[in-house]
């Protein structure tokens, strides 16, 4: 089950909702969110909801070893990140780890079929936050199991974000209360994220995927794809955020932003800072600055970093194409810190920080890598005219689909913000969000594509 879909629109949230609201206190609200939970979770995943359900009774046992036995606190917690980090190895990357062997052999052996649970990576680093939360400071230990499962299986960022660390959550796990005026902010921003997805990501997941599936040979085409493809991350990222905000301040929760507009970065580290801030922030607070930070010289501030960027390049997947990724962020942001990028004017800077993006989000959406190096190929040597590719650009680049890709530049920006500045008739918002819920609705029923990208997460 995902939020883009009627079965959870017209069905699972409504009748979440209403129960909700007849509930009389915190733990009827809290157990009832549990189930349903779980319940979203087993709809796709039934079998893995006792994996997930094994990792948070695991997570809490460890907490409370690490909250009650002071002396011998790391040692719980290097037993918590073994096995946090073990579900990770043994279902993510199992099978490249394996592949890779296998590349490197002179003989042939079988590669097991793993399934990767959906989600396993949002929920897996919520489990480690809250352990190392609790190292921090004992007073976070949470007694109440039932409260930590709400936490780490809360269905609106269970399967696709953002990230909650635990100290963020804490209270309001325990106190919360849902005003008229929270239900009508979640919902409006739910919509929006909803939009996003639907109208501007879907349609541009439709050209990307279809040219992926040809031979680009061209540069046009080769730009076209890489363009589309930003828009694309962009707003499905940003949109399931939207939608888990907006869910989640429907049921009392209040999540941070997880994105700030990172196409108007004029470097890559104001990019990193801006973009899914719920994961760069949580390698910040439990990688990078238990690492050392910055605080133990140049190099190892530099070594840090590109440990860094190659956990969150992995992260997102288990490929060598991922990883490259990271570390080709790693690398330039490297540069930016020994002054070694010469733009300095931000007209120049920030074309300089969208090349790298683009370029960037070449090899995160290749399939291998030698694929990522044929596109950069066409990119900038093929500069001619195939029969083939003009026919599928000339099919693909519909009014709708160029629309798209005109809003989605415009609202790269912050435009809404200038909006909301402009325009303080909260009733105009809350229209303009009704006719976007029936468009959407429109889009849901006939049927369009509709991609999830989050199977590889």
């Amino acid at each position: 089950m995902v939020f883009s879909s009627v079965i959870f629109l017209f069905f699972f949230l409504p009748a979440v909702y209403i129960m909700y609201c007849l509930c009389s206190d915190i733990r009827m609200k809290n157990a009832l969110l549990i189930m349903a939970s779980l319940f979203f979770y087993a709809f796709g995943e039934p079998v893995y909801v006792i994996l997930m359900t094994g990792s948070i009774l695991t997570n809490y046992a460890m907490a409370r070893l690490i909250a009650g036995y002071q002396k011998r606190a790391r040692i719980f917690l290097c037993m918590a990140v073994v096995f946090n980090l073990g579900l990770l190895v043994f279902f993510k990357y199992a099978a490249l780890i394996i592949q890779t062997i296998r590349g490197l052999s002179v003989g042939q052996s079988s590669c097991p079929e793993i399934a990767l649970p959906i989600g396993i990576s949002f929920y897996t680093f919520q489990a480690l936050s809250y352990c190392v939360d609790v190292y921090r400071d004992r007073g976070l230990v949470q007694k109440n199991v039932w409260k930590l499962m709400l936490y780490i299986s809360f269905f609106p960022q269970l399967i696709a974000g953002p990230i909650v660390k635990y100290h963020d959550i804490e209270k309001q796990l325990s106190d919360r209360a849902v005003t008229i005026g929270d239900t009508a902010v979640g919902i409006r921003r739910f919509i929006c994220g909803l939009g996003k997805k639907l109208l501007i990501a879907n349609s541009m997941a439709y050209i990307v995927d279809t040219l992926y599936t040809t031979q680009i040979n061209m540069a046009l085409t080769a730009w076209v794809s890489a363009v589309c493809y930003i828009f694309q991350i962009y707003f499905d990222f940003s949109g399931y955020s939207d939608m888990a905000i907006g869910l989640g301040r429907m049921f009392g929760f209040t999540f941070q932003e997880n994105f700030q507009y990172p196409y108007v970065s004029t470097g890559i580290r104001e990019f990193w800072r801006r973009w899914h801030i719920s994961l760069s922030t949580w390698f910040k607070e439990y990688l990078y600055i238990p690492l050392g930070g910055n605080r133990k010289g140049k190099v190892r501030t530099t070594l840090n970093k590109l440990v860094v960027f190659m956990a969150t390049g992995i992260w997102h997947g288990a490929d060598w194409t991922f990883l490259l990724w990271g570390l080709f962020h790693g690398l330039f942001i490297t540069l930016e810190d020994h002054g070694l990028v010469p733009f300095k004017n931000r007209i120049s800077a920030h074309i300089y920080t969208m090349f790298v993006i683009i370029c960037g989000f070449v090899i995160f959406r290749a399939d291998t890598i030698g694929q990522a190096v044929h596109i950069f190929g066409a990119m900038f040597t093929g500069f001619h005219m195939e029969v083939v590719e003009m026919m599928i650009l000339a099919k693909l680049l519909t009014p709708w689909n160029v629309a798209c890709a005109i809003v989605a530049a415009v609202l790269s920006t912050p435009v809404s913000c200038w909006l909301k500045q402009t325009i303080k008739n909260e009733a105009v918002y809350y229209t303009a969000s009704l006719v976007l819920l029936a468009v959407c609705i429109m889009e849901l029923a006939s049927g369009s594509y509709n991609p999830f990208i989050y199977f590889r997460f």
